[in-house]
């Protein structure tokens, strides 16, 4: 771990991990904010190119669940779209903020078509994984080096209170994506690395 003036980071491998990942208490709070981070927002989530061919793959299967202006996005811009800083990202609907590929429950929910899918057992592809990772972003440095960074929005704040009734830490929250992102030695390595972090504040 190493001390900076804007806090501590943890590098395990080519990831660096900043301080507030494994400091910071979150835990979804979808009864309250609905899923409304797939629909606001100044464009759509960061795509790997690895993730292109699946959402191609499987469009048949979760296009029926998205909403008609979705599919009208897909039609029209294809699986993805470049953002205004030249990154890989979802298609959002023209005129809105929504990800094509939501997936509205008719009683105010906003899901993911692509998910929804997925834990119905019809879609191996469960969504992009910067979703998944979420409310952590992933910031490439060169190389092969990559850093974790928490990114904080408005929406998220009940997220942040539920976390801390429940003594739920972001890195706890989210175990499973961090282990499908970068594998069990480095969550292991990461826990281990919190801990210390953790019992020397």
């Amino acid at each position: 771990m190493k001390k900076r003036d804007f806090g501590t980071i943890i590098q395990i491998g080519d990831v660096l991990v900043s301080e507030d990942v494994v400091m910071e208490f979150f835990s979804c709070d979808y009864e309250k904010c609905k899923g409304c981070c797939c629909i606001i927002g100044d464009s759509g989530a960061p795509l790997e190119e690895s993730e292109l061919e699946p959402l191609e793959q499987h469009y048949p299967t979760y296009s029926p669940l998205m909403s008609e202006a979705g599919r009208k996005a897909v039609d029209e811009k294809g699986f993805f779209e470049i953002d205004r800083d030249g990154d890989l990202v979802t298609p959002v609907v023209p005129g809105r903020e929504e990800c094509a590929y939501t997936h509205f429950d008719g009683q105010g929910n906003c899901l993911c078509a692509i998910e929804r899918c997925f834990f119905q057992g019809s879609c191996s592809f469960r969504k992009p994984i910067s979703c998944q990772l979420y409310p952590i972003r992933v910031v490439k440095m060169g190389g092969n080096t990559v850093g974790l960074n928490l990114h904080r929005w408005d929406i998220c704040k009940d997220a942040y209170e539920k976390g801390k009734k429940e003594k739920v830490r972001v890195y706890e929250f989210l175990r499973e994506p961090l282990t499908q992102a970068f594998g069990e030695e480095f969550y292991s390595a990461l826990s281990e690395a919190a801990r210390m972090l953790i019992a020397s504040s």
